[in-house]
């Protein structure tokens, strides 16, 4: 059913016959009818536009009084508006009250577009009369004769350019102008006419063009805009500012001449330049508000397009702001060394909420496939994974900062054969303590590290930390998984490392704080809110490996003085590279805040040799900067002095130092493994013939020196060697007599043997789908001086001799294992399982 005709129709037409009646009898005839006639001519077309206006229903969109309010309002933590989207619109667009759009646009609207807006029905006879002319007399379209009420019924209703299209708009517009008043007109022409490519709406505009709302915009900013909707591709200053400059200052001289800004005014505006918010600015978090209509982040709160009217997300506008132009300076500054796209995700520790959300540096750049989103694109995080396999370590099979690794070369089954780890500087560098082989990021002690756990029970933690993504079989990872041969996103590893930060307690990640129904009812908070969380590491080993990440000089060996890691503040921090160059990733946290990097290409194309330290790295440093902005720095709590205590150890070995160590250590243990640790064994006072350098048995005391040696297991001896260090030899000096009850060789009478691996608690899993025989190599430490010695596997001995290993085939079950060496003492039993 149509709406009623408007009252004026009736007074147009009663109008209009008075006047006729009022035509003088004495007129003569002839011109008393022509007279007639062109007054017919001329009221006609608008009684005729009058009746076709009474019988235009109003559209849909106008009679809604709050048509409006279904559309979804996003807001920052803050209640900052970040961006409008109506339901199915993909259109940029935000409601604005005409009470919040300042004058400054209004009045150029006005000069720009229809100056007597205030004086016409819809329709400005003046202005068609004047166009009309001006076609007749040039032969070309001079100037448009289209009312601001004509232009929103055509947004409304668009209609073909043609005759019969032009009288509906016409009738449209008074049928407009007789159903709202003039401010309504205006505010929904303001809200409703595109401001640009993709842009609906002044506000939306505003916000894309200069980051700020539209009342604060300057004259020349205003008119700049108010210029748009002439041609909103052709003004498009992204294109160029030249065509957008001179319509503004056209614009800006209408408002002159109406005297809607005053002299000096116009002066300033025109010498104004246009300048452009860098991209990124102005509709905030497009990937992130994305995924939250779309319910990609699992957090419990689904899918809420169409569902709400407002959300409040946890980020922080201007932080978010901030990253956004970092982001798209770090590729630029990098597409030298091929990398086209960056990602960038904040968290809040305490909470878990995300504060900032970079999903690319740039979602319109298309040959960079911008539209991706790097923070939940699945890529693989190289090193990141890291400390969790070593936390683990310490939890389950009693390593702590100060437990030795091996950096040699090694090798391990796996289902594509044997797998030997190398390390990025391609070098190899002996026993190392944990804390230095986490720092330095070295890739064999972390292989070694993840095969004595075992691939299962490395992936059952990582996904207890939220990386789910990690849901193959463990023996498509194989020990590899250490080294980040997966899959993960960016945001859950984020978390996992705010985790670390919050000592080993797990919270869900929160993108919003608040939503409001489609009625704008209250809804409840979605996803969990902020709470206890749930603890997935011990938290005394938690804190060791966030001192061992904020420690600068131990990660000096890999990585320099002054990396990108090396922050005025305290800050954890961990890089990781994929195989091929092609994902970089940094990743790091203060006691308050979490911020995880990824840069590369989201094709999957090599980058041009780039680490994590130098790709992703400067991008972390300048994150976690704007971070700091906001969360003021800090220390981090000290270590708890009831479960943590700092001890001094022998700088090579990592245990209880004596008087042969030359160099020490403070380190950080839980008070457990302090009061259990051990004197070093890995240096010896030998006594040694000067003359020739071998070992002194009966000599003359002006002939001896005593010298301090190191004593490395047998898989480290090769290496010792090769490197140089201080061996003792085995030979005695034949100069002098041999040594106490000895054979001419270095006596072990009182030292100790010891199985060098597999590590007590160790657990092997056989690969089915391994045909070749699958083995792990038995190592003993034994002291200098021995020939011979026995593993003693499930009380059955095996003798072996120098090095001192054995390849040893699988056998499912568990077992037990020691060294026996004749003249030495035996070391611990240690047991190890096989699945």
């Amino acid at each position: 059913m149509g709406a009623p005709s408007p009252p004026w129709t009736g007074r147009a037409l009663r109008w209009s016959a008075r006047w006729l009646a009022r035509l003088r009898p004495r007129s003569p005839l002839r011109l008393r009818r022509a007279a007639q006639i062109a007054l017919a001519v001329a009221v006609a077309p608008w009684l005729v536009l009058a009746v076709l206006a009474a019988l235009t229903p109003l559209p849909p969109a106008l009679r809604a009084a709050e048509d409006h309010a279904v559309s979804t309002v996003l807001l920052d933590r803050h209640g900052t508006v970040l961006r409008e989207l109506r339901a199915g619109d993909g259109a940029r667009a935000r409601w604005l009250p005409l009470d919040a759009a300042g004058d400054r646009i209004q009045r150029a609207i006005l000069a720009a577009e229809d100056r007597r807006f205030a004086r016409h029905p819809g329709v400005d006879p003046i202005a068609i009369a004047r166009a009309t002319l001006q076609l007749a007399a040039e032969r070309r379209v001079v100037s448009g004769a289209s009312t601001i009420t004509q232009q929103l019924a055509r947004a409304l209703v668009p209609r073909p350019r043609t005759v019969r299209g032009k009288l509906g708009e016409m009738a449209l517009a008074l049928r407009i102008e007789a159903s709202l008043s003039k401010r309504e007109i205006l505010e929904q022409y303001l809200n409703r006419v595109a401001f640009g490519p993709g842009l609906r709406g002044v506000e939306a505009a505003s916000r894309f063009y200069f980051d700020k709302p539209t009342a604060d915009l300057s004259l020349a900013e205003a008119a700049a805009l108010a210029s748009m909707p002439r041609g909103p591709s052709l003004y498009d200053p992204r294109r160029g500012t030249g065509p957008l400059e001179r319509r503004r200052n056209r614009v800006l001289d209408r408002m002159l001449a109406a005297g809607l800004a005053g002299e000096a005014e116009v002066a300033r505006a025109r010498a104004e330049p246009i300048a452009l918010a860098p991209k990124g600015g102005g509709l905030g978090a497009p990937h992130l508000v994305r995924a939250v209509l779309g319910g990609a982040l699992g957090d419990g709160a689904g899918p809420l397009r169409g569902r709400a009217s407002a959300i409040t997300l946890t980020i922080d506008r201007g932080l978010q702001r901030e990253i956004e132009v970092l982001a798209q300076q770090t590729v630029r500054g990098l597409s030298d060394r091929d990398v086209g796209a960056a990602a960038v995700v904040v968290l809040e520790n305490a909470t878990g909420e995300i504060l900032a959300y970079v999903g690319s540096h740039d979602i319109d750049d298309v040959a960079g496939l911008g539209h991706n989103d790097g923070v939940l694109a699945l890529r693989q995080p190289g090193s990141a994974l890291k400390p969790f396999v070593y936390e683990l370590a310490m939890e389950q099979l009693g390593f702590t900062a100060a437990t030795v690794l091996p950096d040699v070369e090694l090798s391990f089954p796996t289902a594509g054969g044997s797998y030997a780890p190398r390390n990025y500087d391609g070098r190899f560098h002996g026993p190392v303590r944990l804390r230095d082989a986490l720092a330095s990021s070295f890739n064999v002690p972390a292989v070694w590290t993840a095969a004595a756990l075992g691939p299962d029970r490395v992936l059952a933690r990582l996904r207890e930390l939220g990386l789910g993504t990690l849901d193959g079989e463990p023996s498509r990872y194989g020990v590899a998984i250490a080294l980040g041969d997966g899959e993960v996103r960016l945001l859950d590893l984020a978390n996992a490392y705010a985790t670390l930060a919050r000592g080993g307690v797990h919270l869900p990640v929160r993108a919003v704080r608040a939503v409001r129904g489609v009625g704008d009812e209250p809804a409840s908070s979605p996803g969990a809110p902020p709470g206890r969380g749930a603890r997935v590491l011990d938290a005394a080993r938690a804190r060791v490996i966030v001192d061992i990440l904020a420690d600068d000089k131990a990660r000096l060996a890999s990585f320099g003085a002054g990396s990108a890691l090396a922050l005025p503040f305290p800050v954890a921090a961990k890089t990781g590279t994929s195989k091929g160059f092609r994902d970089n990733l940094a990743v790091g946290f203060t006691p308050d805040v979490t911020v995880a990097v990824w840069v590369g290409n989201f094709d999957g194309a090599p980058m041009g040799g780039i680490s994590g330290i130098t790709g992703a790295g400067p991008l972390f440093r300048d994150a976690m900067l704007a971070a700091a902005r906001l969360y003021p720095p800090r220390p981090f709590d000290p270590p708890d002095p009831d479960q943590i205590a700092e001890v001094e150890v022998c700088a090579l070995s990592g245990m209880a130092p004596t008087g042969a160590c030359p160099h020490r250590r403070r380190e950080l243990l839980p008070r457990g493994d302090a009061a259990a640790l051990s004197s070093c064994d890995m240096h010896e006072v030998v006594r040694i013939d000067r003359r020739n350098g071998l070992r002194a048995g009966a000599c003359p005391d002006a002939v001896i020196e005593e010298r301090v040696f190191e004593r490395h297991d047998a898989e480290l001896t090769a290496w010792a060697r090769a490197a140089g260090r201080p061996i003792a030899p085995d030979e005695v000096s034949p100069l002098c007599g041999p040594l106490p009850g000895g054979d001419g060789a270095a006596g072990a009478a009182g030292a100790r043997v010891r199985v060098a691996y597999p590590p007590d608690g160790a657990r092997f899993v056989l690969d089915p789908s391994v045909s070749s025989l699958q083995a792990i190599r038995l190592r003993a430490a034994v002291p200098p001086g021995v020939r011979r010695a026995r593993f003693v596997l499930d009380g059955r001995p095996i003798e072996v001799g120098p090095p001192f290993a054995l390849d040893w085939p699988l056998v499912a079950g568990a077992h037990r294992l020691r060294v026996e060496a004749d003249g030495a003492s035996a070391g611990e039993e240690i047991a190890f399982s096989v699945e």
